[in-house]
């Protein structure tokens, strides 16, 4: 009997055909005769998938099975477990005696019931006014309560447990007393000032928005915001263009440049320009104005054609490519490469694989808000598992890709306070519309992701944790990221909902390779995009470790780590500069004798896909 093959490849063509009657499924080779049953499974799924397209109704966001074997879970644990149910109603009777104080306290009385800190529903000081202080402390006790009620049943698998809490918390949210006209006071104030009007226009608001959602129109004020005019505005050239990705090389500001270029490599799942928005919060710009050659990997939105692209083809036509193309126009130079989110996966993946062959194209690595351990991989998790996947998979066939609004409802659920909740009382129950930043901008100009390159990210990833436990190959090659040599500047952030702090941490235990990680204030995003003099209160830890050094915890590490107020990009230019040569004559734009003419001016046309 043959061993399980437990490495996951990842190739850039489907595989090749094994040996008559011998097929892989999962990681099992199964062996038999005549035409495999997988085979013949494929073809019904097909079908199947075709039918459905045709004659299915609409697919709900969720896997219903996986909805409802979270919810059996829980519930029928919650049944069989008499001594939960005693510690619930005990729970309840002291809320209720609780309830009866908080009824019979003065307004000048502090809470019994206080929100969480990053709970800021209820900041205004109308809300320690009765009868506005009665109903959120009562709605924080029924949170209270369902927070109990769904953790800690015994029996109930870990999974299952966050699904059925997080759902509680997004039905409570729906009726908290801040989404009220009459229970919320700043807009019942707002709605007695203004007679009303502000509620028609909150009607007329979402009316407005409803259309623009159906239509995939950017939200209003977005408009105004585009690459090429107000942001993505660095100049520079496109000098490499492929079927997947552009070139971009900016033009230098300095008489000197250091000799070792920076290639940044941004996640696909949204357009590349986070990393060159306006002048003043731009990365690229503020890199080549300290003296660096930077080119940028611009995606292509990908459609249906693109369903095949994998992450093999991703790194060959992305990262491979543009390591080739930067060797011709500075020849000798090593790079520095700078991955974010998605595309710093995919780089740490790159460098592994570099490292293996003892390339040394690679002078560091800088990843930003970038998991290479999905053990935990925080609440996105909630909406990853096999069935979810396989549900994703039948959805993603029909189009050959998963559609940007997919992705965005997921990221605004993982932040309902912040991205549904506020945004609805702001402009719907107040009627104000909220100036749009450049990085709200940004953030709306989603992309698809294809059929094969996404269902490979969550099986191997997220399902899989290939890439942590050494069991994944990127075209052909093995990778493991024990094989990394340059040295490691790992960014991370406190507030971070797609990559969690401690989870970008654990790349410490992957890699023996020189590390310099940084906890910097602030989310995925704005903790990222943090440039030096915002006027954005900021701050950063940072601490270097070598292979010969304790591995401290994360709670470790935080305690013997001093706080830095401001922004960490000058650490990080610092940190680049000592990694660098002496400065001397910047390259010229593209090599054209090289095949490399520079092309259109920044930011190129793939930016502009729709």
């Amino acid at each position: 009997m043959l061993s399980p093959q437990r490495t996951h490849r990842i190739a850039t063509r489907p595989a090749a055909a094994l040996p008559a009657g011998a097929r892989e499924r999962g990681s099992s080779l199964w062996l038999g005769q005549g035409t495999p049953r997988s085979d013949t499974l494929a073809h019904y799924q097909e079908l199947e998938r075709t039918l459905s397209a045709l004659f299915g109704p609409p697919t709900p966001a969720l896997a219903p099975t996986t909805t409802l074997g979270a919810f059996m879970d829980w519930w029928s644990h919650l049944a069989l477990s008499p001594a939960k149910q005693w510690d619930l109603a005990q729970l309840a009777l002291e809320q209720a005696l609780r309830a009866m104080q908080i009824g019979v306290r003065s307004s000048a009385d502090p809470w019994l019931v206080e929100p969480l800190p990053q709970d800021k529903r209820f900041n205004d000081p109308q809300w320690r006014q009765r009868p506005f202080a009665v109903l959120a402390q009562l709605f924080l006790l029924r949170q209270q309560w369902w927070q109990h009620a769904t953790t800690g049943v015994p029996g109930v698998t870990r999974h299952h447990e966050e699904m059925v809490s997080f759902a509680a918390r997004q039905w409570l949210d729906m009726f908290a007393p801040s989404n009220s006209v009459l229970a919320n006071p700043a807009v019942l104030r707002r709605t007695l000032e203004e007679g009303g009007m502000n509620l028609l226009r909150g009607t007329a608001y979402v009316l407005e928005d409803l259309w623009r959602d159906a239509t995939d129109l950017p939200p209003v004020g977005a408009e105004g915001i585009a690459p090429g005019v107000n942001v993505a505005i660095t100049p520079g050239r496109v000098v490499l263009r492929n079927r997947l990705v552009e070139l971009i090389q900016y033009a230098p500001t300095t008489q000197t440049t250091h000799p070792e270029p920076v290639l940044m490599v941004p996640a696909w799942i949204m357009k590349y320009y986070v990393l060159d928005l306006a002048p003043r919060n731009s990365l690229a710009k503020y890199l080549v104005d300290h003296g660096f050659t930077v080119f940028a990997i611009s995606w292509k939105n990908p459609d249906g054609d693109d369903r095949d692209l994998g992450l093999a083809d991703y790194y060959r036509l992305g990262v491979r490519d543009a390591l080739d193309a930067i060797a011709k126009i500075v020849p000798g130079a090593r790079t520095h490469a700078l991955g974010y989110c998605l595309g710093g996966t995919l780089l740490a993946m790159s460098a592994a694989e570099l490292g293996r062959a003892r390339s040394p194209a690679l002078k560091s690595i800088t990843l930003l808000a970038a998991q290479t351990d999905f053990a935990d991989p925080g609440e996105l998790s909630l909406f990853i598992d096999e069935g979810q996947v396989a549900f994703l998979e039948n959805q993603m066939w029909r189009r050959g890709y998963l559609d940007k609004r997919e992705m965005q409802r997921t990221f605004r659920m993982l932040r309902s306070n912040d991205l549904i909740w506020s945004y609805r009382l702001l402009n719907y129950l107040l009627g104000q519309r909220q100036a749009v930043s450049e990085l709200m901008a940004w953030n709306a100009d989603g992309t698809r992701l294809p059929y094969r390159m996404h269902s490979e990210y969550l099986r191997a990833l997220f399902l899989r944790n290939a890439l942590a436990r050494g069991e994944i190959q990127l075209d052909g090659a093995p990778i493991n990221l024990s094989d990394i040599r340059a040295p490691v500047f790992n960014v991370a952030t406190v507030q971070d909902h797609v990559a969690p702090w401690r989870s970008v941490f654990k790349l410490h235990q992957l890699t023996n390779a020189e590390q310099t990680f940084v906890l910097a204030t602030g989310g995925h995003n704005a903790g990222i995009v943090n440039p030096p003099g915002s006027g954005v209160k900021s701050g950063y830890r940072l601490r270097r470790w070598h292979h010969e050094e304790r591995l401290l915890t994360p709670q470790e590490w935080m305690d013997a780590t001093p706080l830095v107020e401001g922004s960490w990009w000058p650490a990080w230019v610092a940190w680049l500069a000592q990694h660098s040569s002496q400065r001397g004559a910047a390259p010229m734009l593209g090599a054209p004798q090289a095949g490399l003419p520079a092309l259109d001016a920044a930011p190129g046309r793939y930016v502009f896909l729709r």
